[in-house]
């Protein structure tokens, strides 16, 4: 490897990178020290300003143009960090997407249901697979190698939404990934997370957004504004950064107090 790429830095693969709560997560932990690992779908030249901003932040930055459903993708992905790195530390599964028709559980389709179970659980499921293997190999080398996982789901992994049922399966189904990554990797002491966002201003709530300015003036969440992609990302550097190393397998709550019970 060459010099140039060394580093002593700890690296982050953060995944739908390229803007919203992916982007605000790669800030905060290029803030934090972090170099990082972009993976998204957008070509390069798209997202070339983030990637500066995250360079001027004094991150080493990689772009990596992958689709989470491919398994070949993924394995280019990963070798192109290791090339660039030499190591990784962090993975933050956060590429996700919502049905392209919000549709009534009575009328919607096994292929919207079949692509966000693909791309919003089967493909971090099994990225995950690789990266923990990667992170239990670095960690024989080295005993004193820090690594972490954190899976972003939703509210959604709880609260039932009838018109996107399949968005809903999936998030319940990234809590469930992280309870058993979080079970199957305690022996290597290397915690997995779950960081559950709320109501967070992106380029995906763009189209819902009167109905949460809405509902939110109505008191939707105990804290009234909307949640930012730099809130979800303080919570993964906390986490990441050993705030919470005995809390493995455990779910951070980013919504404002949406999902407190209240009378």
């Amino acid at each position: 490897m060459n010099n140039e790429n060394d580093t002593k830095r700890p690296v982050a693969l953060v995944t739908g990178a390229g803007r919203g709560i992916g982007l605000g997560i790669a800030r905060c932990l290029a803030a934090t020290g972090h170099d990082i690992a972009v993976c998204d779908l957008h070509e390069e030249k798209a997202v070339a300003a983030a990637m500066n901003e995250l360079r001027q932040a004094g991150a080493g930055v990689l772009y990596s143009r992958t689709d989470v459903t491919d398994a070949a993708a993924r394995e280019r992905m990963l070798a192109a960090i290791r090339e660039r790195f030499g190591c990784l530390n962090v993975l933050v599964n956060n590429a996700g997407v919502a049905p392209k028709v919000r549709a009534d559980i009575l009328e919607a389709t096994e292929e919207s249901f079949a692509r966000l179970i693909g791309i919003n659980l089967q493909g971090p499921y099994f990225l995950t697979q690789a990266v923990a293997r990667w992170l239990i190999e670095q960690k024989a080398a080295d005993p004193g190698f820090h690594g972490a996982i954190v899976n972003i789901s939703s509210i959604s992994a709880t609260v039932a939404s009838v018109s996107r049922g399949d968005y809903c399966v999936s998030k319940a189904g990234v809590s469930m990934a992280t309870k058993l990554w979080a079970a199957r990797m305690g022996e290597y002491d290397i915690p997995v997370y779950e960081v559950r966002p709320g109501i967070i201003k992106t380029d995906m709530t763009h189209a819902v957004q009167e109905k949460y300015d809405r509902l939110i003036e109505q008191g939707l969440c105990v804290q009234s504004r909307w949640g930012y992609p730099e809130d979800v990302g303080q919570a993964v550097a906390a986490l990441v950064g050993g705030a919470f190393a005995y809390s493995s397998g455990q779910v951070v709550m980013v919504d404002g107090g949406m999902s407190l019970p209240r009378l």
